[in-house]
């Protein structure tokens, strides 16, 4: 049998959401399936270290995409055409797009659908071309695969599609974060010199209230004159004039400090060393920093609402994303209550293992098994 898999978002040191998810889900289901041929479509030249087993071969499939003119042509006239070759059976998509162009059964992976209920934090074009073909794409998919029940009950709502139709498959913790801090002092001199610090850790896009976050900091420092610092950890790719206002018009900005794109060998010291992680997004499938940074032992500020209160549970504070002053309260709590973080952090520990990429890559091999 041959089962192919969209891997486009499957870069080499940016696994960033979708592309950790398909790496750690990829990597298991390959080795489980020894009997069956998986066939990884890229939109680059890749790593061989994604060939994980002898079953699986890797294709590119060029242009770049990047646009969603390009989009559309690679999804609705490359991949068929590779498809074909291939003598596909399965065609599996881990990032929401599909091509219609094959009666293959389809199993589609949609993370969340913000961009229904968001639409003005993404460019134009962009938010036109997911609000006119993801809804197609999920409606002709056998089987969608979403990270969180609430986005499962939203696409459901959304596209009036069936609740049997879509499952649930959580992301996991991966194995590089953990309680160690091997580089801790390192990285704290290096970033902060020495001084603690609170830690946002994601792309910096409108909906992860980059804006607020920064003027909670600034109101946390005037009002408890600490020498905290915060890191950013993440791309400048969606990085905003509002954004970029905000910052300048921060009295605190330079105890503000960009990292850029950070490695997990250092991430997981990063997280660990922070007196919390401040993940207080408008919207989210998932919130994978949520769970990586109670693996390390780390307290959590997080918002409360789309998934964020099912992913983090009892195990943080969750605040209100549009409440500047209960952001700022919630940093004060963290940074004052050496009981309440002992108290997130023995919980967090706990409820972080509930998320085990083992066992999703197992509810991801049920539904494939459908099809073989």
């Amino acid at each position: 049998m041959n089962i192919a898999i969209n891997t486009r978002l499957l870069i080499k040191d940016e696994l960033e959401g979708i592309g950790r998810f398909s790496f750690e889900i990829i990597k298991r289901i390959v080795k489980q399936h020894p009997n069956i041929n998986f066939h990884l479509i890229f939109d680059r030249p890749f790593s061989k270290n994604f060939l994980f087993s002898e079953n699986v071969k890797g294709y590119v499939i060029r242009p770049k995409t990047r646009h969603p003119v390009i989009w559309y042509y690679w999804f609705e006239f490359q991949i068929p055409k590779l498809l074909k070759k291939i003598n596909a059976n399965l065609f599996i998509s881990l990032d929401g797009f599909l091509t219609s162009k094959l009666n293959i059964p389809k199993i589609n992976v949609v993370h969340d659908i913000n961009f229904e209920h968001r639409p003005k934090d993404l460019p134009f074009l962009y938010q036109k071309y997911y609000r006119h073909f993801i809804p197609k794409y999920c409606k002709i998919s056998n089987e969608i695969i979403t990270v969180s029940n609430f986005s499962k009950n939203d696409i459901s709502k959304t596209y009036k599609i069936s609740k049997n139709k879509i499952h649930v498959v959580y992301n996991g913790v991966s194995e590089n974060f953990n309680s160690e801090n091997k580089y801790g002092e390192k990285i704290k001199k290096e970033f902060t010199k020495g001084y603690d610090y609170f830690v946002f850790i994601g792309s910096l896009h409108k909906r992860k209230n980059i804006s607020r976050m920064l003027k909670a900091f600034d109101l946390f420092k005037e009002q408890t004159k600490s020498k905290m610092k915060f890191l950013i950890v993440g791309k400048k790719r969606w990085w905003s004039n509002e954004m970029e206002k905000t910052y300048k018009n921060m009295s605190y900005n330079k105890d503000v400090i960009f990292t850029g794109y950070v490695s997990e060998i250092f991430l997981n010291s990063i997280i660990k060393e922070a007196k919390c992680l401040c993940f207080v997004s408008l919207f989210e499938g998932f919130g994978l920093p949520i769970i990586e940074a109670m693996k390390c032992g780390t307290p959590v500020i997080t918002s409360n609402v789309s998934s964020m209160p099912e992913i983090c549970g009892d195990s943080g504070l969750i605040v209100d994303p549009l409440n500047v002053i209960e952001i700022a309260n919630a940093m004060q709590k963290i940074n004052n209550d050496k009981n309440l973080c002992n108290k997130l952090i023995e919980s967090g520990i706990k409820r972080s293992q509930i998320f085990n990429w083992n066992e999703s890559a197992k509810s991801f091999s049920k539904v494939i098994e459908k099809y073989i």
